[in-house]
């Protein structure tokens, strides 16, 4: 404003802009529209305007990272970590006209979590000879759009690592979470991943999961529970002339026959057994043992190393450190349960089935043992009777045949007599 003579001018006022909001519909999407994104995983921010007509746009935002971000185009692409959770909204500018612009779309919220794990299983976990496996793979977090890789390991015998061999078929992945083995003979170690976008994004590879096959892994003595002063070996057999023994103990890590014992040739010698721990042989060539548990005590559990069959006799007996006989009130355990408390000392399963598969223990005078599981393996019976229903089938496909074509024979012979006479 102004007054007087000469003139006297106010200071000048605040600037006060003036935009015109056009009425169009604006939306922020998200491609691809995964309902769970991972760190790591590409993802496309778009900003969609409808009824825009012919204008051309330049495009505004409010990200987590910024309260304002401009773009010439619709749309932007990143790579997503944890800092990239939050809200996302767009709105467009006219290009010639920078004071006209659309409404700020609704929100749209983003959430990003950490790498996922891939989780493995195998089924059956022991084999019978030539039988098939089936492989499942699943995400931690289950979403859309993952393909399943499937890898076979190689145990690395220079070092204390594994390699990675994909199985057949599995290149560009699988859309089923499955994968079917068939005529596995040997014990073998699997993992898988999945993968998913383009370029693809990985899980983390599941932890190895193993299939066992029955008795490549001997033990001497031959049981589960041993004394802590005890000499024990372990000895690898299979189509392999170079092996290494591995253990996984209950309180520490991974790790190799020389770092604990004598490896010798195929044989791994332990002079004592100071915890429980799970031992395996590995094989250059791919080939994994069964595992057996053994752990170090000074009273134990005789139970068998390896599952028995079903219909099989089993024998359970309890021994002292001290080589003191036990004669009497011998008490024994299924799963925390007591099975036997008479006079007997040995527990004995005249034919073992499924349900006597579990843990078991001795208690004798106050003192217990470790629990010891002990695996049943389904009784493979061959199919005498389907074979026997088969035979008897053609047998009897065979007579109604030649008796069908010995009534054709004789009603030809009497239709021949007739036209003689």
């Amino acid at each position: 404003g102004r007054r007087g003579e000469p003139v006297y001018y106010t200071d000048y006022s605040d600037e006060v802009t003036v935009e015109i909001t056009v009425s169009t519909s604006v939306s922020v999407t998200l491609q691809p529209d995964w309902s769970q994104i991972f760190s790591g995983e590409k993802i496309t921010v778009r900003c969609e305007i409808q009824g825009g007509g012919d204008t051309e746009w330049d495009y505004e935002w409010k990200t987590p990272q910024s309260t304002s971000h401009q773009t010439h185009v619709n749309y932007w692409t990143l790579s997503v970590s944890e800092s990239s959770s939050g809200n996302y909204m767009c709105r467009g500018r006219n290009r010639r006209d920078s004071y006209s612009s659309t409404q700020w779309s609704k929100t749209i919220t983003l959430t990003v979590s950490d790498k996922p794990q891939s989780v493995l299983t195998v089924s059956p976990s022991w084999l019978s000879p030539g039988a098939s496996v089936t492989l499942k793979c699943e995400v931690e977090h289950p979403s859309a759009g993952w393909r399943f890789y499937w890898y076979k390991t190689v145990p690395k015998l220079s070092d204390r690592l594994y390699r990675y061999e994909l199985l057949p078929g599995s290149d560009s992945g699988t859309e089923e979470d499955s994968y079917m083995v068939h005529g596995q003979t040997h014990t073998a170690g699997y993992v898988c991943r999945a993968g998913r976008g383009e370029p693809v994004f990985y899980t983390e590879h599941s932890k190895p999961a193993f299939v066992w096959s029955g008795a490549s892994l001997t033990v001497s003595p031959d049981r589960v529970q041993h004394f802590t002063s005890d000499s024990v070996s372990l000895s690898c057999e299979g189509n392999s002339t170079e092996w290494r023994v591995r253990r996984f103990p209950e309180d520490s890590y991974l790790s190799l026959c020389s770092d604990w014992g004598t490896m010798t040739g195929s044989t791994c010698n332990i002079s004592g057994l100071n915890s429980s721990a799970v031992y395996w042989c590995e094989s250059g060539s791919g080939q994994f043992t069964n595992s057996v548990n053994i752990t170090g005590h000074n009273m134990i559990l005789m139970s068998p190393v390896h599952p028995v069959t079903e219909g099989q006799s089993v024998s359970l007996g309890c021994r002292l450190k001290t080589g003191q006989k036990l004669s009497n009130n011998v008490f024994y355990y299924q799963n925390d349960k007591l099975l036997q408390n008479d006079t007997r000392v040995e527990l004995i399963i005249s034919a073992v089935s499924k349900s006597h598969q579990g843990f078991y223990k001795c208690q004798h005078s106050g003192k217990e043992s470790p629990q010891s599981w002990m695996t049943v393996k389904r009784h493979e019976i061959f199919p005498w009777s389907l074979i026997v229903g088969l035979v008897c089938g053609v047998v009897s496909l065979v007579l109604l045949v030649l008796l069908l074509l010995l009534c054709r024979f004789r009603r030809s012979k009497r239709e021949i007599f007739v036209f003689l006479i």
